[in-house]
């Protein structure tokens, strides 16, 4: 029992203070970025890379969405008579929920992954050794522009991901399934608030930053060897999953 006790107070001082460590990170991280000099062209860089290099698995993902929530929300609809609320349904859906999640999500799969290996490997290559040898900081050129980058590019890509999900929902709610254009529209707008366009543009912005921490900080300390570099990748997409369903609840659960 006793053995039990410490191994379960172990682990859990280990997470206390790997959450702190984590947290000093990202304010030190944060507090560079408002200190000059700018790395312009980093940033531009890290913005194609994690924005304009996801915006085909973006569209594709929103589409199918979008025509998957038209089918099943009008299959449920119709119970109730109340397919003219297809329109907002979808809107609802794919702003305040599924579009920054599922935006994040894709994100992270395809940028996140590359950013923690691309920074592992240059800790077992020892070039951030090198820069902080230079007496370069290594915070400055590889952890700043990507956590700017996705706190741009995150709602750009949210807004590009509601607005093709719910022209894919029009696709099937009006050209497969017959309902009025006119209806899926009106009542879009009728029932669609300024609020629900906050809360949206808050949680891509949230998920943007703890994306770009989580997988920069996991390249940053990854350990040495290629086994060290798959191992910080796999966790840094799976720590940003998990964290992403996490804050994404507790979001919801204020703004209610």
């Amino acid at each position: 029992m006793e053995k039990l006790i410490r191994k379960i107070g172990s682990k859990a001082i280990f997470i206390i203070r790997m959450a702190g460590h984590m947290f000093i990170f990202l304010v030190k991280s944060i507090c560079y970025i408002f200190i000059p000099p700018f790395k312009l062209k980093l940033l531009l860089k890290q913005i194609h890379f994690i924005g304009n290099k996801s915006l085909l698995v973006i569209v594709l993902i929103g589409t199918f969405t979008g025509m998957v929530l038209a089918l099943q929300l009008f299959y449920t609809l119709r119970k109730f008579g109340s397919e003219a609320m297809l329109g907002p349904a979808i809107a609802l859906s794919l702003i305040r929920e599924l579009g920054p999640v599922l935006t994040a999500l894709t994100v992270t799969g395809r940028a996140g992954s590359a950013i923690t290996a691309e920074i592992g490997i240059m800790r077992i290559s020892e070039q951030i050794d090198a820069l902080t040898a230079m007496a370069l900081n290594p915070l400055r050129y590889l952890v700043v522009p990507n956590i700017v980058a996705a706190l741009i590019a995150f709602p750009l890509l949210t807004a590009i991901f509601n607005v093709i999900g719910i022209f894919g929902g029009y696709l099937v709610g009006v050209e497969l399934l017959g309902l009025s254009a006119g209806t899926y529209f009106s009542q879009m707008k009728q029932y669609l608030d300024i609020v629900d366009i906050e809360i949206g543009l808050y949680k891509s912005i949230s998920f943007g930053l703890i994306v770009s921490w989580i997988s920069c900080y996991k390249g940053y300390y990854t350990s040495y060897g290629a086994e060290g570099v798959s191992k910080s990748t796999t966790e840094a997409v799976v720590l940003s999953s998990v964290l992403i369903l996490i804050w994404d609840y507790f979001i919801g659960a204020i703004y209610l």
